[in-house]
């Protein structure tokens, strides 16, 4: 019996887990799954928004199936006390340092791209994004505050940007030995023309290179490699970046394949236990409307199978029964077009569960 933190937390992210848990059921796996408040919604019941509770519960189980988390309404709060550090805290708690965010643009959505169909057809990119590190975790990080002693009429913030020597290395190895089970290729994205931290980036990644002679390695300035997404994404096959770059790429790489409410995620660390969800937010302005894509947290579930179960072939079915799914021309708000039938969250859901 394998056992599932699920974690849906703030406006979409009740409504899109749920339907990722129902497909799960559908399989009839041996799977445990025991749900917890985390995000705004903590915040509210608790006062936090990582209640110890809930991070015991993700600590001691197989993997973690989670949903979003954030609203405008805490943005005023202590920044220690607002939901997005939920998901930071889970991640250093976890030990999380390896995010796999696929960008694959379905036959099925070509046209849903904001690209020509044929810049994107056949497009399947893997951004491994290191979590851990950089400017995100970087010590010391805050404000300095003005001679009142209060934030209000502060004249300067910082964050400062680090990387160490090993955890260059281990999301180095990962990147090329996910490379290895695909193309071969990758692409290791920095600003090492302008900072030391990605100097030094370039550096290590280089060095790791050398142990995985059948895998090319190039080195691309992030903001070349922004244009090269939108200008010619097919040629990029793995990227490796780090924790900044790769929050900001894997976005725009979300929308060549249509909508970000098709991507998936892991966060991966070294034992294999992960956290699965979806790399869209929380998006409280359609919260409750039964109008959200629920297939990014589905293929998320599906990644949750195969990287942290050891269940390739139910992952493969859940992928499947998507891709089934979209064959019918179902479709959701976000990637609704003509000659489509559009369909509500809860529709999509019982429709992946119906194909399975």
């Amino acid at each position: 019996m394998k056992k599932i933190a699920v974690l849906p937390g703030d406006g979409i992210g009740t409504e899109i887990v749920a339907e990722a848990v129902k497909v799960l059921k559908a399989l009839d796996l041996p799977l445990e799954m025991e749900c917890a408040l985390v995000g705004g919604a903590a915040y509210e019941a608790f006062g936090h928004p990582l209640p110890e509770a809930t991070l015991k519960l993700a600590k001691q189980a197989d993997a973690v199936l989670f949903g979003a988390v954030g609203d405008w309404k805490y943005d005023k709060l202590d920044r220690p006390l607002r939901p997005e550090q939920a998901i930071l805290g889970l991640r250093k708690n976890l030990g999380l340092f390896a995010n796999f965010r696929p960008a694959i643009c379905y036959e099925q959505l070509v046209h849903a791209s904001s690209l020509k169909p044929d810049l994107v057809a056949g497009l399947d990119i893997l951004i491994i994004r290191e979590l851990t590190g950089d400017i995100y975790f970087g010590q010391p990080r805050g404000r300095r505050i003005a001679t009142d002693g209060h934030f209000p009429g502060a004249e300067e913030a910082f964050d400062t940007m680090r990387y160490s020597r090993p955890e260059i290395e281990r999301i180095a190895h990962v990147a090329f030995q996910a490379a290895q089970k695909r193309s071969k290729r990758v692409t290791s994205v920095d600003k090492a023309n302008v900072l030391e931290t990605f100097q030094f980036w370039k550096d290590v990644v280089s060095e790791v290179g050398l142990q995985y002679p059948d895998v090319a390695l190039d080195h691309m300035y992030v903001d070349n490699a922004a244009m090269q997404l939108v200008k010619e994404p097919k040629r990029f096959d793995v990227v490796v970046t780090g924790n900044m770059f790769g929050d900001i790429l894997s976005d725009e790489a979300s929308m060549l394949t249509g909508s970000i409410g098709m991507l998936p995620s892991a966060s991966l660390n070294s034992a294999g236990q992960g956290l699965y969800e979806p790399s869209h937010g929380s998006a409280p302005d359609i919260a409750g409307k039964g109008i959200a894509n629920p297939l990014a947290t589905i293929l998320s579930a599906a990644m949750m199978l195969r990287f942290s179960l050891n269940d390739e072939a139910s992952a493969l079915c859940i992928e499947a029964a998507v891709k089934k799914v979209l064959d019918q021309g179902l479709r959701t708000a976000d990637i609704h077009s003509a000659g489509t039938t559009r369909v509500s969250t809860l529709e999509m859901g019982n429709a992946v569960v119906q194909a399975l």
